[in-house]
């Protein structure tokens, strides 16, 4: 089974960027330098601790109409970088401790796996009944 991952869009980050606000909600968005690694949901890179700025700002995944919206926390970084826009498995997220979560197509979880194995572990949660 093929799968793509799909990072944030352009220009949400873009929007974040500029006006320092969530999309979507208008909370100020918080700029700060890594403490963590992430990873941006755009360039789908951790970020380089205690050198590189971020943006947190809260963020809703899922689409208006889900039954079950999601926002939560993310973060972007603060310069510009480059969408992922490759096929499989981002290769910089491979070495962080990742949890994959499958939805159905209304927004509500239905199952979550520590992934050992990104790849194996996104085909299974693609392959779980109920799983859009």
């Amino acid at each position: 089974m093929e799968y793509r991952v799909i990072a944030l869009g352009q220009q949400t980050a873009d929007e974040v960027r500029a006006t320092l606000r969530a999309p979507g909600y208008g909370h100020p968005a918080h700029v700060e330098v890594a403490r963590g690694t992430g990873p941006c949901p755009l360039c789908l890179r951790p970020f380089r601790v205690a050198q590189e700025e971020r943006v947190l700002f809260t963020y809703n995944p899922f689409p208006d109409d889900a039954d079950l919206p999601g926002p939560g926390p993310a973060y972007v970084h603060r310069d510009a970088c480059a969408r992922f826009e490759d096929a499989g498995f981002p290769p910089d997220l491979r070495s962080l401790p990742l949890t994959l979560e499958g939805y159905d197509d209304r927004g509500v979880p239905v199952t979550r796996v520590k992934a050992s194995d990104p790849d194996a572990s996104a085909r299974d949660v693609l392959a779980t009944p109920g799983v859009a």
